[in-house]
């Protein structure tokens, strides 16, 4: 909807907004100087946990994430809080706390906030960066012969499904924490000390890993072709799909975006469904050039990172992207 409306608007030119709301990135970017700029987003969203302290986390790994995709570090953070009228305190305490435990983690320094009255819970943060102006990663610069590198497995948003409904096993549950509570900061620091060459990033967030191809892909005017069998599932994500623990945000991105990809012919129904799973904290996408794929993957493992090349960047074809 945002999408619609800011495209009918007049776009301020500046030489210095280095990433605007064009391309559908991460983040914007900001340049200050020759070789320093700004990284700036903002992200909120109702509770996916039970647990307000681990939700709070949640919530601000998913914010730092867009920084991490631009490939910058997040240097202070506004936390954006609604909250009902007679509410708890201790649970927005423990929300807050577990936000800050991770913006401690992550080097960011919280530096207020603004909070609402709300019916329905909801936090984020809107977090500000620093990138060089000449290093960072958008998401439309993949260039062909690149390979495409996942940081983390897919099916948090179907697995958050079945813990509302109450059906999600604890082993689920663990998984899918742990997944969504891991900074992708190890994963930029990583690159940046080997020294790796990054043309193109995203973070697997809400658009699911179709809805962000789909974005690099079309930014970057080539076709993207994936191995669907390559992709790491999350404990549990393939059961709450055939329970039908199937999100809102999932149908919509398929309905969205599915007109874009040509399948193989084998290609199971219940992992084509997790392809468009919305993802909160997910991992990151890097299109990097094939050469150093194998390399990078095995730099990320031993950091302790579950990274796995899932396909490459090809010549723009007729489909945006293809699933084999």
């Amino acid at each position: 909807m945002l999408d619609k409306v800011l495209g009918k608007l007049a776009r301020q030119h500046d030489e210095n907004l280095l990433v605007g709301y064009d391309t559908a990135d991460d983040a914007a970017v900001y340049r200050l100087s020759a070789d320093l700029a700004l990284v700036q987003t903002v992200d909120f969203f109702t509770p996916i946990v039970d647990d307000p302290y681990v939700f709070g986390q949640i919530a601000a790994v998913n914010s730092l994430s867009d920084v991490y995709a631009m490939g910058g570090e997040p240097l202070t953070a506004l936390a954006i809080v609604c909250f009902p009228d007679g509410g708890d305190l201790d649970v927005l305490e423990q929300m807050l706390a577990g936000g800050l435990s991770k913006m401690k983690e992550a080097g960011c320094v919280v530096a207020g906030g603004h909070s609402v009255r709300d019916p329905e819970m909801k936090l984020g943060y809107s977090v500000t960066g620093t990138v060089n102006p000449r290093k960072f990663w958008p998401n439309a610069k993949a260039k062909v012969g690149d390979a495409l590198v996942l940081t983390k497995p897919i099916g948090t948003g179907v697995i958050s499904t079945a813990i509302k409904r109450g059906t999600a096993r604890q082993e689920w549950i663990d998984g899918a924490v742990a997944s969504m509570t891991k900074l992708n900061r190890r994963a930029v620091e990583v690159v940046h000390q080997g020294d790796f060459a990054v043309h193109a990033a995203t973070d697997i967030t809400g658009f699911g890993v179709i809805g962000h191809l789909r974005e690099m892909a079309l930014g970057s005017k080539t076709t993207i072709r994936i191995e669907a069998n390559l992709i790491e599932l999350l404990r549990g994500a393939l059961e709450c799909v055939q329970a039908g623990d199937i999100p809102g945000g999932l149908k919509t991105n398929r309905e969205f975006a599915e007109s874009c990809v040509q399948y193989a012919k084998d290609i199971p129904e219940d992992l084509k469904t997790l392809l468009y799973d919305p993802q909160t904290a997910g991992g990151l996408l890097l299109s990097v050039p094939s050469e150093i794929g194998k390399g990078l993957v095995a730099a990320l493992e031993v950091a302790g990172i579950p990274a796995v090349r899932i396909g490459e960047v090809l010549p723009k074809r007729e489909k945006l992207i293809e699933v084999a």
